[in-house]
């Protein structure tokens, strides 16, 4: 339904059944899925691969050109997975000559004023909240959440399943299954509340815990710890996952975290 008091520029890739609210502008170079909805006042730019059935909420900005002074005018887009939703005055940046895209999965949600700039990618089922800011080039597993008003360095990494809190600052890489909190930003245990929401069971949360607390609580450097936890567990998806994210980190993993270091 193309409101008539809505832009959709004529070289635009519109399904027959998207919702077009009035006052929305859409470039060209646009392609949106069907059952797809666009708010009022909300903007696609040049580069925007919309899904089927997002919700691209009033004020949001979809594959804007990238905050980068390197950035040259080359040809780039924005992805957004099916059945994502953008809340209202969320912003999305494309690509840049680095990934020549910039990706947000399948079934995300990404809540109201958060950012999300150029050449980062965003995994299946992710929670960026409120007022998030996303620097260039992050990456973002599946199934992690991000909470509030968090910000994410440039090049950070955050692993599957994780969880950050409200207010963080991510200067590190956040690991896999992890709760991420405190200021610096520590681990703080594992997201086993998130895990057993997704069907994880009991063993394989002991042995997520078992390869973190070797990691953190064991008064081991990183590859001593990576050493010790291939001798001592048996190969596992989780277990080789946590291992390859440590060894392939490239700004270094967050620290752990111990009552006497709180003063």
């Amino acid at each position: 339904m193309n409101q008539p008091l809505a832009y959709v520029h004529p070289e635009a890739k519109i399904a027959h059944n998207v919702v077009i609210e009035p006052f929305v502008t859409i470039h060209k170079n646009v392609e949106i899925g069907e059952g797809t909805w666009i708010g009022s006042n909300a903007v696609i730019m040049e580069g925007a691969r919309i899904g089927k059935n997002c919700k691209i909420f009033p004020g949001a900005v979809v594959s804007s050109i990238p905050q980068d002074l390197k950035f040259a005018g080359e040809v780039t887009t924005t992805h957004i997975g099916d059945n994502t939703v953008i809340r209202e005055y969320v912003t999305v940046s494309r690509g840049t000559i680095d990934k020549m895209k910039t990706v947000i999965g399948k079934n995300c949600l990404v809540m109201a004023y958060a950012h999300v700039a150029h050449d980062c990618l965003i995994g299946d089922n992710c929670i960026i909240g409120n007022s998030v800011q996303i620097a260039g080039h992050v990456e973002v597993n599946d199934y992690a959440i991000i909470s509030a008003a968090t910000l994410v360095h440039q090049f950070a990494k955050i692993g599957a399943h994780s969880f950050v809190s409200g207010g963080s600052l991510v200067l590190k890489d956040v690991p896999p299954f992890v709760k991420a909190a405190r200021e610096p930003l520590s681990y703080a245990g594992i997201n086993s509340i998130g895990m057993r929401r997704r069907g994880y069971v009991s063993e394989q949360i002991n042995e997520i815990q078992h390869v973190y607390r070797i990691l953190f609580m064991n008064g081991l450097n990183n590859s001593q710890a990576l050493d010790k936890i291939e001798v001592e567990l048996s190969p596992s998806k989780e277990r080789d996952e946590i291992i390859n994210f440590v060894r392939n980190s490239g700004r270094g993993i967050i620290k752990g975290y111990f009552a006497k270091d709180a003063s």
